[in-house]
């Protein structure tokens, strides 16, 4: 069942629950920011309005500054304004920043720690008609590989406006990844949120699977569990929207709880979220482990929901997997 202490949506279940763009709340986000601190500014690579930094624009005009197609200047002009105090967004598709600008997120802003916040927006395959060129799937691993680097992936936009907000003060970089189109609101603005703290989300009384899941895909995990608990088998769903710190306390005893765990992400399986989850439990707490993700394969055009169920991304293609670790 639902965890209520958690207060989240009621109506999650529901054929018609409220859809709304994860990149959406990090709009709402940045301009609460905004508000918060006078030494937040945002910088754009010619994407202000689909990277949803329009809002603080207009709010904010001299604290914006549009970079044009020049990710790599972008990030490292913000991180020449974080050594001067400032606390510098950059927003821009996940496939150009972190992507394209790798080389400059490492070395001028992580290396010489400075506390840049990264938005990648138009992550996972779920970008849909845009394509393989634009479907950001290696984003997680080439952040969370990064030195002092942070890496925050929201369920939905409720916690996405949440992170954005608890970014401005870790002091550090952080990479924010933020899908393009509208997923399932499963959280309330009553329900907690903490950078590097995971959530029970679904629990039973006796689990034999954990799900960790992360970002959008945590709403088809809930759907799973639901129909995995009709079906007799109990388990425990976890949201990991912060992927570096990963919660290490938390996961290893839900590997005890368990006994089996299944990860669950918009990503490619190598490198993700579930690897980082399995780096965890193999020094800790071993068990046997499913990995729910792109397997080695690009990404197509095709729409949201046809690519999270050709990749085996689903809620069927989550129910296998766990009858899969069962069997181990």
């Amino acid at each position: 069942m639902l965890n209520a202490a958690l207060r989240l949506n009621s109506h999650l279940f529901d054929d018609d629950v409220e859809q709304i763009a994860i990149r959406s709340g990090f709009g709402d986000g940045l301009v609460r920011a905004g508000e918060t601190s006078p030494l937040v500014v945002v910088l754009s690579g010619d994407l202000t309005e689909s990277a949803q930094a329009l809002a603080f624009k207009k709010k904010f005009p001299d604290r914006f500054v549009e970079l044009g197609v020049a990710e790599q200047n972008m990030a490292s002009v913000a991180s020449g304004m974080a050594a001067m105090g400032k606390i510098p967004f950059i927003t821009s598709y996940a496939m150009f920043s972190p992507g394209r600008n790798w080389e400059q997120v490492r070395t001028t802003i992580a290396y010489n720690d400075r506390a840049v916040k990264i938005a990648g927006s138009h992550a996972g395959v779920s970008v849909g008609p845009d394509g393989g060129t634009h479907q950001a799937i290696e984003d997680i691993a080439i952040t969370r590989v990064i030195p002092r680097m942070m890496v925050i992936c929201p369920c939905d936009a409720i916690e996405a406006r949440k992170a954005t907000e608890a970014a401005v003060w870790t002091g550090t970089p952080v990479y924010l990844r933020l899908a393009r189109n509208k997923t399932p609101v499963m959280t309330t603005d009553d329900t907690p949120f903490e950078i590097g703290r995971a959530q029970t989300v679904w629990t039973s009384a006796a689990p034999t699977v954990g799900l960790v899941a992360t970002g959008a895909l945590l709403h088809k995990a809930l759907l799973a569990a639901r129909a995995l608990h009709d079906d007799g088998v109990d388990v425990e769903v976890v949201n990991l929207s912060t992927i570096k710190p990963i919660d290490e306390e938390s996961l290893i005893a839900l590997a005890k709880r368990t006994g089996r765990l299944v990860t669950i992400e918009e990503h490619q399986i190598r490198g993700g979220m579930g690897s980082a989850v399995a780096e965890c439990l193999v020094r800790h707490f071993p068990v046997p482990m499913e990995f729910i993700g792109v397997d080695d394969r690009f990404g197509q055009s095709g729409t949201p929901e046809q690519l999270i169920e050709y990749y085996g991304m689903g809620r069927d293609a989550i129910m296998v997997a766990v009858h899969r670790v069962l069997e181990r």
